[in-house]
């Protein structure tokens, strides 16, 4: 089964905690515009981005299986 990083960009106010917990996957620009490097990252990754989308202050990530 694979999972995909989903973002909300109307919650999205780029704080930058998704940037702190998983650096490979999220970057957040100095206008704090969020980008998603990889919407499906390895696997090896999914816990650094399960604790992105938990510490976020406005929910504006989440994950979806498909």
């Amino acid at each position: 089964m694979s999972w995909t990083i989903v973002l909300d960009e109307d919650l999205c106010q780029g704080h930058g905690v998704c940037e702190s917990e998983a650096p490979d996957v999220f970057t957040v620009s100095r206008d704090g515009v969020l980008t998603i490097l990889d919407t499906r990252p390895p696997d090896d990754l999914r816990g650094a981005v399960e604790l992105a989308v938990r510490h976020c202050p406005t929910h504006a990530i989440r994950i979806t299986e498909e």
